[in-house]
Protein backbone atom coordinates (compact mmCIF):
# COMPACT_ATOMS: atom_id res chain seq x y z
CA UNK A 1 0.00 0.00 0.00
CA UNK A 2 2.74 2.36 1.00
CA UNK A 3 4.67 1.78 -2.36
CA UNK A 4 1.33 2.49 -4.41
CA UNK A 5 1.03 5.55 -2.36
CA UNK A 6 4.70 6.56 -3.20
CA UNK A 7 3.57 5.77 -6.79
CA UNK A 8 0.97 8.26 -7.04
CA UNK A 9 2.92 11.21 -5.62
CA UNK A 10 5.05 10.73 -8.50
CA UNK A 11 2.32 9.94 -11.03
CA UNK A 12 0.03 12.75 -10.29
CA UNK A 13 2.49 16.06 -10.52
CA UNK A 14 3.52 14.88 -14.04
CA UNK A 15 -0.43 14.81 -15.21
CA UNK A 16 -0.81 18.25 -13.64
CA UNK A 17 1.93 18.95 -16.50
CA UNK A 18 -0.49 18.05 -18.82
CA UNK A 19 -2.99 20.83 -17.73
CA UNK A 20 0.02 23.70 -18.49
CA UNK A 21 0.08 21.65 -21.77
CA UNK A 22 -3.27 22.49 -22.38
CA UNK A 23 -2.31 26.51 -21.97
CA UNK A 24 -1.82 26.76 -25.87
CA UNK A 25 -5.33 26.25 -26.71
CA UNK A 26 -6.36 29.39 -25.34
CA UNK A 27 -5.04 31.32 -28.15
CA UNK A 28 -8.27 30.82 -29.89
CA UNK A 29 -10.28 33.15 -27.20
CA UNK A 30 -6.93 35.33 -26.80
CA UNK A 31 -7.14 36.30 -30.69
CA UNK A 32 -10.17 37.31 -30.56
CA UNK A 33 -9.44 39.65 -27.62
CA UNK A 34 -5.92 41.17 -28.47
CA UNK A 35 -7.71 41.61 -32.63
CA UNK A 36 -10.38 43.68 -30.78
CA UNK A 37 -7.79 45.56 -28.12
CA UNK A 38 -5.62 46.51 -31.07
CA UNK A 39 -7.98 46.66 -34.13
CA UNK A 40 -6.50 44.16 -36.10
CA UNK A 41 -7.43 42.75 -39.26
CA UNK A 42 -8.35 39.38 -40.00
CA UNK A 43 -4.95 38.44 -41.41
CA UNK A 44 -2.94 40.06 -39.36
CA UNK A 45 -4.93 38.04 -36.37
CA UNK A 46 -4.37 35.27 -37.80
CA UNK A 47 -0.96 35.50 -37.13
CA UNK A 48 -1.08 35.50 -33.62
CA UNK A 49 -2.17 31.32 -33.25
CA UNK A 50 1.40 31.22 -35.72
CA UNK A 51 3.46 32.71 -32.69
CA UNK A 52 2.22 29.45 -30.42
CA UNK A 53 2.18 26.93 -33.15
CA UNK A 54 5.22 27.50 -35.30
CA UNK A 55 7.73 26.91 -32.57
CA UNK A 56 6.74 23.19 -33.15
CA UNK A 57 8.45 22.88 -36.68
CA UNK A 58 11.85 24.73 -35.48
CA UNK A 59 12.22 23.25 -31.85
CA UNK A 60 10.43 20.02 -31.83
CA UNK A 61 13.32 17.26 -32.86
CA UNK A 62 16.15 19.96 -31.05
CA UNK A 63 14.11 19.62 -27.62
CA UNK A 64 14.25 15.67 -28.26
CA UNK A 65 18.16 16.47 -28.59
CA UNK A 66 18.38 18.62 -25.59
CA UNK A 67 16.38 16.30 -23.61
CA UNK A 68 19.00 13.13 -23.93
CA UNK A 69 21.71 15.57 -22.29
CA UNK A 70 19.89 17.23 -20.01
CA UNK A 71 17.00 14.92 -18.96
CA UNK A 72 13.41 14.72 -19.12
CA UNK A 73 12.69 16.23 -15.99
CA UNK A 74 14.57 19.40 -16.18
CA UNK A 75 13.40 19.87 -19.76
CA UNK A 76 9.98 19.70 -18.26
CA UNK A 77 10.98 22.39 -15.63
CA UNK A 78 12.94 24.76 -18.45
CA UNK A 79 9.63 24.69 -20.14
CA UNK A 80 7.22 25.83 -17.18
CA UNK A 81 10.05 28.89 -16.48
CA UNK A 82 9.84 29.79 -20.32
CA UNK A 83 5.80 29.66 -20.03
CA UNK A 84 6.11 31.87 -16.67
CA UNK A 85 8.41 34.62 -17.86
CA UNK A 86 5.86 34.92 -21.30
CA UNK A 87 2.98 34.98 -19.17
CA UNK A 88 4.25 37.49 -17.21
CA UNK A 89 5.60 39.84 -19.81
CA UNK A 90 1.82 41.00 -21.23
CA UNK A 91 1.05 41.82 -17.91
CA UNK A 92 3.70 44.23 -16.83
CA UNK A 93 3.50 45.91 -19.99
CA UNK A 94 0.38 45.10 -22.48
CA UNK A 95 0.70 45.98 -26.37
CA UNK A 96 0.62 44.35 -29.38
CA UNK A 97 4.36 43.91 -29.67
CA UNK A 98 4.62 42.23 -26.13
CA UNK A 99 1.57 40.36 -26.68
CA UNK A 100 3.32 38.23 -29.73
CA UNK A 101 6.00 37.89 -27.32
CA UNK A 102 4.19 35.84 -25.05
CA UNK A 103 2.44 33.76 -27.46
CA UNK A 104 6.28 32.93 -28.68
CA UNK A 105 7.49 32.33 -25.74
CA UNK A 106 3.80 30.55 -24.78
CA UNK A 107 4.82 28.35 -28.09
CA UNK A 108 8.49 27.49 -27.25
CA UNK A 109 7.24 26.84 -23.34
CA UNK A 110 4.54 24.44 -25.33
CA UNK A 111 6.70 22.81 -27.56
CA UNK A 112 9.67 21.53 -25.30
CA UNK A 113 6.84 20.20 -22.71
CA UNK A 114 5.27 18.48 -25.65
CA UNK A 115 8.19 16.48 -26.31
CA UNK A 116 9.57 16.00 -22.55
CA UNK A 117 6.45 14.97 -20.56
CA UNK A 118 5.20 11.69 -22.17
CA UNK A 119 8.90 10.23 -21.65
CA UNK A 120 8.82 11.42 -18.34
CA UNK A 121 5.54 9.87 -17.81
CA UNK A 122 7.21 6.43 -18.43
CA UNK A 123 9.89 6.85 -15.56
CA UNK A 124 6.93 6.68 -13.29
CA UNK A 125 4.28 4.50 -14.88
CA UNK A 126 5.23 1.03 -16.14
CA UNK A 127 3.65 -1.97 -17.99
CA UNK A 128 -0.05 -2.72 -19.48
CA UNK A 129 -0.74 0.41 -16.70
CA UNK A 130 1.44 3.10 -19.18
CA UNK A 131 -1.36 3.51 -22.17
CA UNK A 132 -4.10 4.20 -19.43
CA UNK A 133 -2.07 7.19 -17.87
CA UNK A 134 -0.75 8.73 -21.17
CA UNK A 135 -4.34 8.59 -21.94
CA UNK A 136 -5.45 10.53 -18.39
CA UNK A 137 -3.09 13.10 -19.58
CA UNK A 138 -4.49 13.50 -23.14
CA UNK A 139 -7.70 14.33 -20.89
CA UNK A 140 -5.90 16.33 -18.41
CA UNK A 141 -5.03 18.34 -21.14
CA UNK A 142 -8.19 18.68 -23.03
CA UNK A 143 -9.89 19.81 -19.64
CA UNK A 144 -7.40 22.31 -19.28
CA UNK A 145 -8.54 23.83 -22.42
CA UNK A 146 -11.74 23.63 -21.93
CA UNK A 147 -11.50 25.44 -18.92
CA UNK A 148 -9.33 28.27 -20.67
CA UNK A 149 -12.49 29.97 -21.71
CA UNK A 150 -13.81 30.00 -18.60
CA UNK A 151 -10.63 31.33 -17.15
CA UNK A 152 -11.03 34.46 -19.16
CA UNK A 153 -14.37 35.08 -18.26
CA UNK A 154 -13.17 35.09 -14.73
CA UNK A 155 -10.64 37.17 -15.10
CA UNK A 156 -13.04 39.48 -16.61
CA UNK A 157 -15.42 39.14 -13.96
CA UNK A 158 -13.47 39.40 -10.79
CA UNK A 159 -10.87 42.01 -12.03
CA UNK A 160 -12.32 43.79 -14.60
CA UNK A 161 -10.03 43.01 -17.72
CA UNK A 162 -9.62 39.21 -19.60
CA UNK A 163 -5.25 39.80 -19.24
CA UNK A 164 -5.32 38.96 -16.05
CA UNK A 165 -5.95 35.38 -17.33
CA UNK A 166 -2.56 35.48 -17.95
CA UNK A 167 -1.09 35.85 -14.37
CA UNK A 168 -3.27 32.87 -13.55
CA UNK A 169 -1.69 31.06 -16.13
CA UNK A 170 1.91 32.09 -14.67
CA UNK A 171 0.78 31.03 -10.89
CA UNK A 172 -0.88 27.67 -12.24
CA UNK A 173 2.24 26.82 -13.83
CA UNK A 174 4.62 28.32 -11.11
CA UNK A 175 2.78 26.29 -8.81
CA UNK A 176 3.00 22.97 -11.61
CA UNK A 177 7.21 23.73 -11.23
CA UNK A 178 7.22 23.43 -7.66
CA UNK A 179 5.42 20.52 -7.34
CA UNK A 180 7.46 18.26 -9.94
CA UNK A 181 10.76 20.18 -8.28
CA UNK A 182 9.83 18.38 -4.82
CA UNK A 183 9.18 15.20 -6.42
CA UNK A 184 11.89 12.37 -6.89
CA UNK A 185 11.91 10.63 -9.99
CA UNK A 186 14.71 8.44 -10.99
CA UNK A 187 15.45 8.62 -14.70
CA UNK A 188 16.92 5.72 -16.36
CA UNK A 189 20.06 6.45 -19.15
CA UNK A 190 19.23 6.11 -22.35
CA UNK A 191 22.23 3.81 -23.79
CA UNK A 192 20.78 4.78 -27.35
CA UNK A 193 22.79 6.69 -29.48
CA UNK A 194 20.68 10.03 -30.35
CA UNK A 195 19.95 10.17 -34.30
CA UNK A 196 20.57 13.83 -35.92
CA UNK A 197 18.02 16.79 -36.97
CA UNK A 198 18.64 15.33 -40.52
CA UNK A 199 18.52 12.02 -40.09
CA UNK A 200 15.02 12.37 -38.54
CA UNK A 201 13.84 14.50 -41.69
CA UNK A 202 14.99 12.18 -43.88
CA UNK A 203 12.18 9.33 -42.70
CA UNK A 204 10.14 11.71 -44.95
CA UNK A 205 11.44 10.08 -47.90
CA UNK A 206 9.15 7.43 -47.04
CA UNK A 207 6.11 8.17 -48.51
CA UNK A 208 3.67 7.09 -46.08
CA UNK A 209 5.80 8.84 -43.33
CA UNK A 210 5.16 12.00 -45.69
CA UNK A 211 1.57 11.51 -45.99
CA UNK A 212 0.76 11.05 -42.09
CA UNK A 213 3.52 13.58 -41.41
CA UNK A 214 1.11 16.36 -43.23
CA UNK A 215 -1.77 14.44 -41.97
CA UNK A 216 -0.73 15.70 -38.09
CA UNK A 217 0.16 19.21 -39.88
CA UNK A 218 -3.19 19.10 -41.30
CA UNK A 219 -5.19 17.97 -38.21
CA UNK A 220 -3.55 20.05 -35.96
CA UNK A 221 -4.21 23.26 -38.24
CA UNK A 222 -8.37 21.56 -38.07
CA UNK A 223 -8.09 21.84 -34.35
CA UNK A 224 -6.49 25.39 -33.94
CA UNK A 225 -8.49 26.61 -36.97
CA UNK A 226 -11.83 25.71 -34.96
CA UNK A 227 -11.03 26.84 -31.90
CA UNK A 228 -9.88 30.46 -33.11
CA UNK A 229 -13.14 30.92 -35.73
CA UNK A 230 -15.69 29.44 -33.50
CA UNK A 231 -16.00 32.25 -30.99
CA UNK A 232 -15.88 34.54 -34.44
CA UNK A 233 -18.74 32.81 -35.69
CA UNK A 234 -20.93 33.58 -32.70
CA UNK A 235 -19.69 37.22 -33.14
CA UNK A 236 -20.25 38.07 -36.44
CA UNK A 237 -23.58 35.78 -37.50
CA UNK A 238 -25.02 36.15 -33.67
CA UNK A 239 -23.72 39.18 -32.11
CA UNK A 240 -22.24 37.93 -29.02
CA UNK A 241 -19.82 39.92 -27.13
CA UNK A 242 -15.97 38.95 -27.23
CA UNK A 243 -16.17 37.77 -23.89
CA UNK A 244 -19.35 35.76 -24.31
CA UNK A 245 -18.11 33.97 -27.20
CA UNK A 246 -15.08 32.02 -25.68
CA UNK A 247 -18.66 29.60 -24.81
CA UNK A 248 -18.18 28.69 -28.72
CA UNK A 249 -14.26 27.46 -28.11
CA UNK A 250 -15.48 25.23 -24.99
CA UNK A 251 -18.50 23.84 -25.92
CA UNK A 252 -15.52 22.47 -28.81
CA UNK A 253 -13.39 21.32 -26.61
CA UNK A 254 -16.21 19.80 -24.39
CA UNK A 255 -17.06 17.92 -27.21
CA UNK A 256 -13.82 17.07 -28.33
CA UNK A 257 -13.03 15.48 -24.61
CA UNK A 258 -16.04 13.64 -24.75
CA UNK A 259 -14.79 12.16 -28.47
CA UNK A 260 -11.52 11.37 -26.94
CA UNK A 261 -13.17 8.81 -24.15
CA UNK A 262 -15.81 7.37 -26.62
CA UNK A 263 -13.05 6.47 -29.04
CA UNK A 264 -10.30 5.21 -27.07
CA UNK A 265 -13.40 2.45 -26.19
CA UNK A 266 -14.69 2.04 -29.97
CA UNK A 267 -10.55 1.82 -30.87
CA UNK A 268 -10.30 -1.18 -29.25
CA UNK A 269 -13.36 -2.98 -31.16
CA UNK A 270 -12.95 -1.20 -34.18
CA UNK A 271 -10.55 -0.92 -37.16
CA UNK A 272 -8.68 2.28 -37.05
CA UNK A 273 -8.98 3.51 -40.22
CA UNK A 274 -12.48 2.64 -41.06
CA UNK A 275 -13.18 4.40 -37.54
CA UNK A 276 -10.84 7.44 -39.24
CA UNK A 277 -12.90 7.80 -42.38
CA UNK A 278 -16.31 7.64 -41.21
CA UNK A 279 -15.70 10.49 -38.88
CA UNK A 280 -14.00 12.73 -41.09
CA UNK A 281 -16.98 11.80 -43.30
CA UNK A 282 -19.36 12.85 -40.32
CA UNK A 283 -16.65 15.89 -39.89
CA UNK A 284 -16.87 17.09 -43.72
CA UNK A 285 -21.36 16.90 -43.53
CA UNK A 286 -21.00 19.06 -40.67
CA UNK A 287 -18.62 21.87 -41.62
CA UNK A 288 -21.05 22.20 -45.25
CA UNK A 289 -24.07 22.06 -42.46
CA UNK A 290 -22.26 25.03 -40.27
CA UNK A 291 -21.77 27.06 -44.04
CA UNK A 292 -24.94 27.99 -43.52
CA UNK A 293 -26.13 28.32 -40.00
CA UNK A 294 -26.87 31.32 -38.27
CA UNK A 295 -28.67 31.11 -35.01
CA UNK A 296 -25.89 30.58 -32.11
CA UNK A 297 -27.33 26.81 -30.98
CA UNK A 298 -27.06 25.35 -34.81
CA UNK A 299 -23.85 26.88 -34.67
CA UNK A 300 -22.73 25.36 -31.77
CA UNK A 301 -24.59 21.67 -32.20
CA UNK A 302 -22.13 22.14 -35.73
CA UNK A 303 -19.08 22.82 -34.05
CA UNK A 304 -19.57 20.37 -31.31
CA UNK A 305 -20.13 17.52 -33.78
CA UNK A 306 -16.56 18.25 -35.73
CA UNK A 307 -14.75 18.76 -32.25
CA UNK A 308 -16.19 15.26 -31.30
CA UNK A 309 -15.62 13.18 -34.39
CA UNK A 310 -12.27 14.80 -35.31
CA UNK A 311 -11.11 14.03 -31.04
CA UNK A 312 -9.34 10.80 -32.71
CA UNK A 313 -7.55 11.88 -35.48
CA UNK A 314 -4.71 12.83 -34.34
CA UNK A 315 -3.90 10.06 -32.37
CA UNK A 316 -5.14 7.09 -35.17
CA UNK A 317 -2.09 9.21 -37.52
CA UNK A 318 0.20 9.14 -34.43
CA UNK A 319 -0.32 5.36 -34.13
CA UNK A 320 -0.32 4.59 -38.02
CA UNK A 321 3.15 6.36 -38.49
CA UNK A 322 4.82 4.24 -35.59
CA UNK A 323 3.05 1.14 -37.14
CA UNK A 324 4.57 2.07 -40.80
CA UNK A 325 8.63 2.23 -39.23
CA UNK A 326 8.41 0.45 -35.38
CA UNK A 327 12.41 0.49 -36.05
CA UNK A 328 12.49 4.12 -35.79
CA UNK A 329 9.80 4.69 -32.97
CA UNK A 330 11.55 7.49 -31.64
CA UNK A 331 12.29 9.75 -34.64
CA UNK A 332 8.68 9.25 -36.05
CA UNK A 333 7.12 10.61 -32.65
CA UNK A 334 9.51 13.90 -33.49
CA UNK A 335 8.61 14.32 -36.63
CA UNK A 336 4.88 13.60 -35.62
CA UNK A 337 5.34 16.25 -32.59
CA UNK A 338 6.92 19.18 -35.02
CA UNK A 339 4.10 18.73 -37.61
CA UNK A 340 1.69 20.26 -34.78
CA UNK A 341 3.33 23.61 -36.38
CA UNK A 342 0.06 23.19 -38.43
CA UNK A 343 -1.75 25.09 -36.20
CA UNK A 344 1.00 28.24 -37.08
CA UNK A 345 0.19 27.90 -40.99
CA UNK A 346 -4.05 27.47 -40.83
CA UNK A 347 -4.74 30.60 -39.11
CA UNK A 348 -2.86 33.17 -41.54
CA UNK A 349 -4.62 31.29 -44.33
CA UNK A 350 -7.75 31.42 -42.68
CA UNK A 351 -7.63 35.19 -41.94
CA UNK A 352 -6.12 35.76 -45.37
CA UNK A 353 -9.52 34.28 -46.79
CA UNK A 354 -11.84 36.20 -44.58
CA UNK A 355 -10.58 39.36 -45.25
CA UNK A 356 -10.60 38.30 -49.04
CA UNK A 357 -14.39 37.33 -49.08
CA UNK A 358 -15.55 39.55 -46.31
CA UNK A 359 -16.82 37.01 -43.51
CA UNK A 360 -16.30 34.00 -41.43
CA UNK A 361 -16.56 31.71 -44.53
CA UNK A 362 -13.51 32.07 -46.15
CA UNK A 363 -11.90 30.70 -42.52
CA UNK A 364 -14.55 27.72 -42.84
CA UNK A 365 -13.55 27.00 -47.08
CA UNK A 366 -9.25 26.63 -45.57
CA UNK A 367 -10.57 24.37 -42.76
CA UNK A 368 -12.23 22.38 -45.71
CA UNK A 369 -9.74 21.55 -47.45
CA UNK A 370 -7.68 20.60 -43.93
CA UNK A 371 -10.68 17.83 -43.88
CA UNK A 372 -10.87 17.11 -47.73
CA UNK A 373 -6.98 16.36 -47.33
CA UNK A 374 -7.46 14.40 -44.38
CA UNK A 375 -10.12 12.05 -45.94
CA UNK A 376 -7.71 11.55 -49.26
CA UNK A 377 -4.74 10.58 -46.58
CA UNK A 378 -7.13 7.86 -45.32
CA UNK A 379 -7.26 6.29 -48.21
CA UNK A 380 -4.64 6.77 -50.26
CA UNK A 381 -2.03 6.19 -47.49
CA UNK A 382 -0.28 2.73 -47.58
CA UNK A 383 -1.99 -0.38 -46.41
CA UNK A 384 0.87 -1.34 -44.13
CA UNK A 385 0.39 1.84 -42.11
CA UNK A 386 -3.21 0.60 -40.99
Amino acid sequence: MEKKSSGIAKILPVLFGFFIMGFCDVVGIATSHVKEDFGLSETLAGFIPSMVFFWFLLLSVPTAILMNRIGRKATVQLSNVITIVGMLIPFVSYNFVTCMIAFGLLGIGNTMIQVSLNPLLTNVVKGEALTSYLTAGQVVKAVSSFCGPFIALFAVSAFGNWMYLFPIFALLTLLSALWLMVTPIHEEKDNTQASSVGATFSLLKDRTILLLFLGIVFVVGLDVGMNTVTPKLLIERCGYSTDSAGLGSSVYFLCRTAGAFIGAILLAKLAELKYYRVNMLIAIVAMIVLYFMQSAASILVMVGVIGFVCSSIFSIIYSMALKARPDKANEISGLMITGVFGGAVIPPLMGAATDAVGNQGGSLFIIMICMLYLILCSFIVKKKAA
